[in-house]
């Protein structure tokens, strides 16, 4: 079976050899920089015990220095599962999920047409590299000297003209041999409305783009005229070119994330080779916005790349369109940052202005996604009533969940409570101040502490043995402090997982079994009635709502106290002695009932006191809920 050449390419890309040789070996920690793609183990094919078998991911290449076997992907799985190298193909293509070509002999004829066109592909740029030298080409030279390239940067980048002439290129290449039909096929003529063949490239500067292999796939070009149709025109779709699947100048930038150097992704061809010149790695779209497949393509060559875009509001639009892309696609160690030029200012500009320390300032600050995310639901908007609130914790909800990877989608929800909380302003719980008060207020304060993680182990736990009704108070249980770290770790999965058909699993998948088992298998938490009977929703509603009116209660009554401490100067006088009093008595919930009646304490279904403000905050909160059925 012949093979198009196309297929093992996307094949190699879609594919980490790191991933596939790694179900054979075991990586020495020591030698291996993950990072980098740069890792070493025992060799597979012979007995060792030093880690003489290295990887490089980023390049797709294995080599042992003991027994010196070397080869791919396609050559690992070959060698080491006995098979043939179209099975071995099978057996890869299976796990990257492409479907093998037909089995025909058209295989055959679509392999020699690709090595065709790109034979053509090469002459074209040929053929425009010398129109560059020519009288015609003065202004375009006179551009790119105006840009600060080189005439040996020039040479690098292949760079060419295509005169103002609709039979220029065909008329060459037809007088080589090369048949119209290769012209079209390549995509570097069109025809007009009645049939007649053009040059698709006139009056631009021309722009060869590869593919990581070095082969020219296709052309881009900048046009001269200031009145052109499009000022930037890349080839179209052709059975060398996927604008999708390529990026810019991917070889090289590979190479160069291969020595260590970070991967800077910026919008067009000139920004390109200016951050390639000035020493960076970088790569570009090609005409289209960012994809799936070209995010897939540059996390390959780096863990985590910077995307440079211009300061003005559609470079911004660009990025926060990046945004949402890539939040699916996340996974640890995988990410995005985003470096925001100057206003008015793309990466070319500010490095001929500015130099190449200007353009790594930039790069130095870039921000993590989850900032830009932030920024996009948040700058130029006022948050002054609850109602704008709970909407910017819905649509800030809805974009974390499109996050596959549990523990990065938790991670997200921790980072936008901690901004969420810096916008609204607040005074975050502080260290109990215990320590400033006799001895017999600090088993109080104690007695109280162990309540409130009981209280806390209650509410998830109700929560998860009954997750129909986490959306009702959702907004709740992103409020509440927790005061246990592990419970805290429990709440943030369970907000992170707030949309996954199964609540146990998703928040076990983000923590591991562990946690939820200390959780559920607490003997104060089975005792819950909600908890022993799960599935009764207007039970879970009620026992809910009360924990966690009884919870904010009491925490209102601990802040009271930790002011009324954070008064004393010296001596305290009889307003002071009473307000600390007070509060002290407030948090003790288990004193006996108090005749005063303002002191009035009822006694919940559950057998604990709750005074007056606790029973406030409760009826409050369960307003809204129809639970007679709780009570029958």
């Amino acid at each position: 079976m012949s093979l198009p050449p196309g297929f093992l390419d996307d094949l190699r890309n879609r594919l980490s050899l790191a991933q596939v040789v790694g179900r054979k070996v075991v990586w020495d920690a020591r030698k291996s920089n993950p990072g980098k793609g740069d890792l070493w183990a025992p060799c597979p094919f012979h007995q060792e015990k030093t880690a003489s078998f290295h990887v490089d991911d980023r390049k797709g290449f294995y080599y042992c220095f003991g027994c010196h076997a070397k080869g791919d992907a396609i050559g690992f799985v070959k060698e080491t599962e006995n098979v043939s190298f179209i099975e071995a193909i099978e057996i890869l293509a299976r796990e990257a999920g492409m479907p093998m070509p037909d089995r025909d002999p058209r295989a055959v004829e679509q392999a020699d047409q690709r090595t065709r066109l790109v034979d053509v592909m090469e002459q074209a740029v040929q053929f425009y590299r010398l129109q560059l030298k020519t009288g015609a080409a003065a202004d375009a030279r006179a551009y790119l000297a105006k840009r600060g390239l080189s005439p040996e940067a020039i040479d690098r980048w292949q760079i060419g003209f295509a005169p103002d002439d609709r039979q220029a290129l065909t008329r060459a290449l037809v007088a080589k041999g090369v048949a119209p039909q290769m012209l079209a096929d390549a995509g570097l003529t069109a025809a007009d409305d009645a049939g007649r063949p053009y040059d698709r490239f006139r009056g631009r500067i021309i722009f060869p783009i590869r593919d990581a292999r070095g082969r020219a796939i296709s052309l881009g070009g900048r046009a001269m005229a200031a009145d052109a149709r499009a000022k930037y025109l890349n080839g179209p779709e052709t059975p060398l070119f996927d604008k999708g699947r390529s990026l810019f100048n991917h070889g090289p930038a590979r190479e160069a994330c291969g020595k260590g150097k970070p991967l800077v992704m910026a919008e067009g061809y000139m920004d390109v080779i200016a951050l390639a010149e000035a020493g960076f790695a970088a790569v570009a779209p090609l005409g289209t916005a960012v994809t799936e497949h070209q995010l897939a393509l540059v996390w390959r060559m780096a863990d985590e790349p910077v995307i440079a875009l211009d300061g003005d509001k559609a470079g911004i639009r660009a990025a926060l369109r990046v945004v949402d892309l890539a939040l699916p696609l996340l996974e640890a160690g995988k990410g995005l940052r985003f470096a925001i030029l100057p206003d008015g200012m793309d990466p070319d500009d500010l490095i001929r202005a500015r130099g190449p320390q200007a353009m790594q300032a930039v790069l130095d600050q870039a921000q993590p996604m989850v900032r830009l995310l932030w920024q996009r639901e948040t700058e130029g908007r006022d948050f002054d009533s609850p109602e704008r609130k709970a909407a910017l914790d819905k649509v800030l909800r809805a974009a974390i969940s499109t996050i596959k990877d549990p523990s990065v989608r938790g991670h997200y929800g921790e980072e936008i409570r901690r901004l969420r909380w810096d916008l609204f302003g607040g005074r975050k719980p502080g260290p109990r101040r215990a320590a400033a008060v006799a001895p017999a207020k600090s088993s109080r304060l104690g007695r109280a502490t162990s309540e409130d993680t009981l209280r806390e182990a209650a509410i998830l736990a109700v929560i998860l043995c009954n997750p129909a009704i986490l959306p009702e108070f959702e907004s709740e249980l992103d409020r509440m402090d927790c005061a246990d770290t592990g419970h805290a770790a429990v709440r943030a999965a369970i907000l992170a997982a707030h949309a996954a058909p199964d609540l146990a699993a998703a928040v076990a998948a983000s923590l591991g079994e562990d946690p939820l088992a200390r959780l559920l298998d607490d003997p104060h938490v089975a005792l819950v009635p909600a908890v022993a009977r799960r599935g009764d929703a207007d039970l879970a509603r009620a026992c809910l709502a009360e924990d966690l009116a009884r919870l904010k209660a009491r925490r209102g009554h601990q802040a009271a106290l930790d002011e009324a401490l954070a008064d004393i100067t010296g001596i305290a006088d009889e307003w002071l002695t009473r307000r600390l009093s007070d509060a002290a008595a407030a948090v003790d919930t288990t004193r006996p009932r108090d005749t005063d009646d303002t002191r009035a304490v009822e006694i919940a279904s559950n057998g604990l006191a709750m005074d007056r403000e606790e029973r406030s905050a409760l009826d409050d909160m369960l307003g809204k809920i129809d639970f007679a059925k709780a009570r029958r």
